[in-house]
Protein backbone atom coordinates (compact mmCIF):
# COMPACT_ATOMS: atom_id res chain seq x y z
CA UNK A 1 0.00 0.00 0.00
CA UNK A 2 1.39 2.98 -0.85
CA UNK A 3 1.93 6.24 1.42
CA UNK A 4 -0.65 8.40 2.39
CA UNK A 5 0.43 12.45 1.01
CA UNK A 6 -0.58 14.91 3.64
CA UNK A 7 -3.89 16.85 2.58
CA UNK A 8 -2.17 19.90 4.00
CA UNK A 9 0.89 19.45 1.93
CA UNK A 10 -1.59 18.90 -1.02
CA UNK A 11 -2.64 22.47 -0.08
CA UNK A 12 0.79 24.23 -0.04
CA UNK A 13 2.21 22.70 -3.35
CA UNK A 14 -0.96 23.74 -5.33
CA UNK A 15 -1.16 26.98 -3.50
CA UNK A 16 2.71 27.59 -4.81
CA UNK A 17 2.32 26.43 -7.83
CA UNK A 18 -1.51 28.75 -8.27
CA UNK A 19 1.59 31.66 -7.08
CA UNK A 20 4.38 30.45 -9.26
CA UNK A 21 2.38 29.38 -12.36
CA UNK A 22 5.53 27.60 -14.65
CA UNK A 23 7.17 26.45 -11.58
CA UNK A 24 9.12 23.56 -11.66
CA UNK A 25 8.93 20.41 -8.90
CA UNK A 26 12.27 21.52 -7.92
CA UNK A 27 11.61 24.79 -7.65
CA UNK A 28 8.81 23.75 -5.46
CA UNK A 29 10.81 21.56 -3.43
CA UNK A 30 13.11 24.02 -2.37
CA UNK A 31 10.72 27.02 -1.27
CA UNK A 32 9.04 24.14 0.20
CA UNK A 33 11.80 22.57 2.26
CA UNK A 34 10.75 18.71 1.44
CA UNK A 35 13.02 16.32 -0.67
CA UNK A 36 12.18 16.74 -4.18
CA UNK A 37 11.04 13.23 -4.84
CA UNK A 38 8.01 13.91 -2.04
CA UNK A 39 7.23 16.89 -4.20
CA UNK A 40 7.36 14.71 -7.51
CA UNK A 41 5.28 11.89 -5.91
CA UNK A 42 2.78 14.20 -4.59
CA UNK A 43 1.77 15.18 -8.15
CA UNK A 44 -0.60 12.55 -8.56
CA UNK A 45 -2.18 12.95 -5.06
CA UNK A 46 -2.82 16.42 -5.86
CA UNK A 47 -5.34 15.31 -9.03
CA UNK A 48 -6.69 12.33 -6.70
CA UNK A 49 -7.87 15.17 -4.68
CA UNK A 50 -8.75 17.24 -7.24
CA UNK A 51 -6.26 19.87 -7.98
CA UNK A 52 -5.71 19.76 -11.95
CA UNK A 53 -2.49 20.57 -13.29
CA UNK A 54 -0.56 21.37 -16.38
CA UNK A 55 3.06 20.30 -17.57
CA UNK A 56 4.72 21.91 -20.46
CA UNK A 57 7.56 20.89 -22.61
CA UNK A 58 10.12 22.12 -20.26
CA UNK A 59 8.44 20.96 -16.94
CA UNK A 60 6.77 23.49 -15.49
CA UNK A 61 3.44 23.17 -13.89
CA UNK A 62 0.48 25.35 -15.02
CA UNK A 63 -2.64 25.45 -12.56
CA UNK A 64 -5.49 24.07 -15.21
CA UNK A 65 -8.16 26.24 -16.31
CA UNK A 66 -11.29 25.43 -17.63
Amino acid sequence: MGRQTDPQRLEQIHDYISQHPGVRPAEIAKQLAAPRSSVTRALPALEEAGYLLSEDRKGGLWPFRR
